[in-house]
């Protein structure tokens, strides 16, 4: 994938250091190196911008404050997700990586565990990411809502392995082990197709 094949319909203009939120009705979501940059879609072709509009709907629908961070010194979903958990006035955070894997993680929760994982992203949709920023949300306002449905197939893993490795190799060129997370904020235009 080239700089050319990018359709800029999202681009995150950076607006300084992530700090620690002090809304306590606040969701993070944590956004991959390459997230909008080298990539404009997920790994099954779903454009970031609709995953990133989608997931900031369902936070909105819950009448929850978001915001956005790039984390840059990794492309380990646990680690990114942890982060925004960290950041988050509320404690909730979401991370998004590019190829479309996505997890709510929580503050006081050890990296590697999280309140809902969603591993199989070639099975994920649109509704999904919103259900995602939605039960977020509640998580944030302290509610406990049922997990984000999602579907199962046994055959995803083999069949998008081989490109969700050289995506994540890809995303992981990016990272910079001494650089800090930085708060961004997503701007919506239309694709130019051509």
């Amino acid at each position: 994938m080239s700089a050319n094949d990018i359709q800029r319909d999202l681009t995150f203009t950076e607006i300084g250091p992530a700090a620690r939120g002090t809304r306590p009705d606040e969701v993070v979501i944590a956004i991959s190196p390459g997230f909008g940059e080298l990539f404009s879609k997920t790994i099954v072709d779903i454009p970031l911008s609709e995953v990133i509009r989608q997931v900031l709907a369902g936070i909105e629908e819950q009448e929850v404050s978001a915001r956005v961070i790039r984390v840059r010194n990794s492309s380990d979903l646990a680690a990114m997700s942890h982060t925004a958990a960290r950041l988050s006035g509320s404690g909730i955070g979401i991370g998004i990586l590019s190829r479309g894997t996505s997890m709510i993680h929580q503050r006081d929760l050890p990296r590697l565990s999280s309140l809902e994982l969603f591993p199989q992203c070639p099975l994920l949709t649109l509704q999904t990411y919103r259900q995602i920023g939605s039960n977020a949300a509640q998580y944030a306002k302290g509610e406990s809502p049922e997990p984000v449905p999602t579907l199962n197939d046994q055959m995803a893993r083999p069949r998008w392995q081989a490109k969700a490795a050289l995506l994540h190799l890809k995303e992981t060129e990016l990272v910079r082990k001494d650089a800090k997370a930085i708060e961004v904020m997503p701007e919506f235009s239309a694709a130019v197709v051509g």
